[in-house]
């Protein structure tokens, strides 16, 4: 296993992992974590919201869009992969029976209509397939068939389709084509009323890396993306990309639609927020950060247009929850990875040392300011081991961790002088701390690489 060199015993918890299944209105509910640490609880939110990633998450990053859920095989994979495939019409289903004493299997018969792949010659029009499973249907019911071929063609399951879902299918440009120009063709069908096909053309940009996507982004339809965003109706699961896309594309109203939904209180978890954050940060670039850090950042508790305090009927006040402040998290570390310089590091780097006072995130955060090299911390650490609030092995470990990082910057072997102070300042602090706590500092070792 092989870890940055900012990471500690978690990776730096990177922007793309797989998201919570959400069904229509139905979703995973989150609740906000108490402002005192409760490690397992913290751990198990964060699994239970698909934001938990190992190290191979961190290496996806560069690969898959950062707000999507996880990757799945598109419909022109999914073709580009089969020997055979064709258009096919339901023609008639037996189920299971008894003939002459003898037992037959289910069966359903199809005939072919069209032929797309025709598997070195084994496919025909006009041919009929027979399935030996049942399926109900009715005259004319339509399905994409896939098979691979051997000695002779395994069929897949039918994948049912109407005329305009199995046209979008074989007119879809292939996998080996350029990624800008498979982008131009699925941009057209997101939010497509066939669900078939706008849950596909989602899937190609949940696939496509962020450079592949920024490159289209004057192909982006601007004023329907944002339409999509204020929707209530919106599928959550694509949230995330949208809020990239207008990001990408928008202009001064989009970033103040994009205020407001990121202003809205809300004590649900919100799929895809991370995603409107950092479009909305894209859009604003410097100016769009105090109000994240206020809201997310700062705040404890969930606040109203005027800035007062939220209670429930019980007059308990309204916490943020735990996802809307790790989904500011990821919008900082998007903006750090991914945006070319949009809002400089040292004020990004400003951002998330905000939430070095919380007990519940410390560890991420040293995790992160360590990947970013920000030595200017070291004191506020040791301080902090020192503290019954922070007293945690993850956060002790991952002050080792940091410190360790620390060491290893410095320049290449041969360079000549003295090594940077922060280097040698961090040295000074591992010495003491395996004076003081060496089970801990062994522990922090073990498992420590660098990249």
């Amino acid at each position: 296993m092989t870890r940055s060199s900012s990471i500690v015993e978690y990776s730096s918890l990177d922007t793309t992992r797989p998201h919570p299944v959400q069904h229509g209105k139905s979703e995973i509910r989150v609740m906000s974590l108490k402002r005192t640490f409760c490690p397992t609880l913290a751990l198990t939110l964060l699994v239970l919201s698909g934001l938990f990633a190992s190290p191979q998450a961190a290496t996806a990053a560069t690969r898959h869009c950062p707000f999507c859920a996880a990757p799945s095989l598109t419909l022109s994979e999914q073709l580009s992969q089969a020997d055979a495939a064709a258009l096919v019409i339901w023609a008639g289903a037996k189920k299971a029976r008894e003939v002459n004493g003898k037992r037959l299997p289910s069966e359903t018969t199809y005939e072919i209509r069209e032929v797309v792949r025709n598997g070195r010659g084994a496919v025909k029009k006009g041919q009929q397939v027979r399935l030996s499973r049942f399926r109900t249907g009715k005259k004319g019911d339509m399905f994409l068939l896939l098979g691979s071929k051997a000695t002779r063609v395994e069929w897949g399951s039918p994948l049912p389709v109407t005329e305009t879902s199995y046209q979008y299918i074989v007119q879809a440009p292939s996998p080996e084509t350029a990624a800008t120009k498979r982008l131009a063709y699925f941009i057209k069908f997101l939010e497509y009323p066939d669900r078939q096909i706008s849950d596909d053309a989602y899937a190609e940009f949940a696939n496509a890396p962020y450079k592949e996507i920024a490159a289209v982004s004057k192909l982006v339809p601007r004023a329907k993306v944002a339409r999509w965003i204020a929707d209530a109706e919106t599928p959550p699961t694509r949230m995330g990309l949208y809020g990239l896309l207008l990001g990408l594309s928008g202009n001064e109203n989009d970033a103040k639609l994009m205020e407001q939904k990121i202003s809205a209180p809300s004590e649900e978890f919100r799929l895809g927020i991370d995603g409107v954050m950092s479009g909305y940060l894209l859009l604003a670039g410097e100016k769009g950060l105090p109000l994240i850090e206020q809201l997310k950042l700062k705040n404890l508790y969930l606040v109203d247009a005027k800035g007062q305090v939220l209670t429930d009927a019980k007059g308990r006040k309204k916490l943020v929850p735990f996802s809307e402040t790790y989904a500011a998290m990821q919008a900082l570390r998007f903006m750090w990875s991914y945006a070319d310089g949009r809002i400089a590091k040292p004020r990004l780097r400003q951002s998330m040392r905000i939430l070095l006072d919380r007990p519940e995130l410390a560890d991420l955060v040293i995790a992160d300011l360590a990947r970013w090299k920000d030595w200017s911390i070291q004191d506020r650490l040791m301080t902090m081991y020192q503290d019954k609030a922070f007293n945690v092995p993850a956060i002790k470990r991952a002050v080792v961790r940091y410190m360790l990082v620390c060491t290893k910057d410095v320049p290449k072997k041969g360079t000549a002088g003295p090594l940077p102070k922060h280097a040698q300042s961090a040295m000074k602090h591992l010495a003491l701390l395996r004076k003081r706590d060496p089970k801990t500092v062994m522990d922090a070792e073990r498992f420590f690489f660098l990249k």
